[in-house]
């Protein structure tokens, strides 16, 4: 059993990716006593990681996003107090409904429980927060003050020397080519040599699903093209506005946007407009112009008199998701409990990092979740790991 292993020495668990989750799980484990590799077939953050805005926030209305981030927030002040930069600029999420309102109201109260702060914004309130914000079919909204973003490849970065520094090696440029079991055990072939390891967490995100192939397992992730845009302000801003999205549960626009720097905004559309899938080592990195001309109406609707508001640059990312847009962490196939899976946290990936990092963790050397309990459901069983999928959030 993995637990033995654990306790008879320092098992050598090779990460494979190098972004947010990659990164969170290692370290999750050099604190518990593991010698750990990260291989990386390209650059650190290079996938979506890299392309993410950065959001994190608590305004959820589920007990299990809320006790996730819990776990998440605790490893996020521990790092800022280590010089990660997190800018607390505060998460306002929309309600076009009075029943939204009231699932808002018992989040503010599961919020408080877990030790967060929130409070509820009735629509006419709304321009306290945003003063530029049209409340034309607002009910009102949820804000979290102590929320924010940070930058997700200076995170990597920081988490990397946090890595090194404790021991831990991160190999980039090293693609994982193929697998070969040995006793008890693993030989990886890499672009760099080959390399012996004991355990093995495939935290990959959108190329998860093709190194579970080379172990010969099937994994249904999906990949979503999602687009971001700049927001140029001239003049700037005389306030910093807070991240302000509008979808609760599937419900809503999806488009979000926040403070950049003071004469910038970045936006984006969390709901997916197309079931199309795609592929992560051929798709287009850039922002449409059909893309931007939708960013832009949506943003005219709810910020209708922002000064001097132009489109700037723009870039795609990918959310790595599964069918019912919960994240996988655990073992495909409990007969193969040296493999454990960490992937498709779809556009929560940044915030949900240190988390499922930590769940990994503790599936590679425990066999379980324990020290999260309550986070077993999201095992990646033969019910969740199926290939068909809705469209929601």
């Amino acid at each position: 059993m993995l637990r033995a292993i654990a306790m008879k020495a320092s098992p050598h668990v090779v990460v494979i990716g190098a972004g947010t989750l990659g990164m969170c799980s290692a370290l999750n484990l050099i604190e518990q006593g593991a010698r750990v590799t990260i291989i990386e077939a390209h650059a650190i953050a290079s996938g979506s990681s890299g392309r993410s805005v950065g959001v994190v926030g608590t305004q959820f209305t589920d007990a299990l996003d809320i006790l996730l981030r819990v776990h998440a927030l605790g490893h996020f002040r521990r790092w800022e107090s280590r010089g990660l930069k997190f800018n607390h600029i505060g998460y306002l999420r929309l309600a076009r409904t009075a029943e939204q309102m009231k699932l808002f109201a018992r989040s503010v109260e599961m919020q408080m429980q877990a030790g967060f702060t929130a409070r509820l914004y009735p629509a006419g309130e709304l321009r306290e927060l945003v003063p530029h914000m049209s409340t034309a079919g607002l009910a009102g909204g949820i804000f979290g003050p102590d929320n924010g973003y940070l930058d997700p490849y200076e995170m990597c970065v920081f988490l990397a020397d946090e890595v090194r520094s404790r021991g831990g090696e991160v190999r980039q440029f090293c693609k994982l080519l193929g697998v070969k079991r040995r006793s008890g055990a693993y030989t990886l072939e890499t672009g760099k040599g080959a390399l012996d390891c004991d355990i093995v967490i495939n935290a990959a995100g959108a190329w998860a699903p093709a190194v579970a192939e080379l172990f010969g397992q099937t994994l249904h992730v999906f990949s979503e093209r999602h687009e971001a845009i700049v927001i140029h302000l001239d003049p700037p801003l005389d306030y910093t506005m807070p991240m302000v999205m509008d979808l609760v549960n599937g419900e809503g626009t999806g488009l979000n946007f926040r403070h950049e720097k003071r004469g910038e905004l970045i936006a984006e559309i969390h709901k997916a407009s197309s079931t199309r899938l795609e592929d992560p080592d051929n798709y287009n990195d850039q922002c449409d112009d059909a893309s931007k001309v939708k960013l832009a109406e949506l943003l005219l609707e709810r910020v209708p008199e922002l000064p001097g508001a132009r489109l700037g640059r723009g870039w795609a990312g990918l959310y790595p998701v599964t069918a019912d847009h919960r994240p996988f962490v655990g073992l495909i196939d409990p007969s193969e409990e040296r493999l454990v899976t960490a992937a498709g946290a779809g556009g929560y990936g940044i915030q949900l990092a240190p988390v499922l990092g930590q769940m990994a963790a503790d599936w590679a050397l425990h066999g379980g979740p324990v020290s999260a309990p309550g986070t077993e459901r999201l095992a990646p069983t033969p019910d969740r790991n199926v290939r068909s999928f809705a469209q929601h959030s």
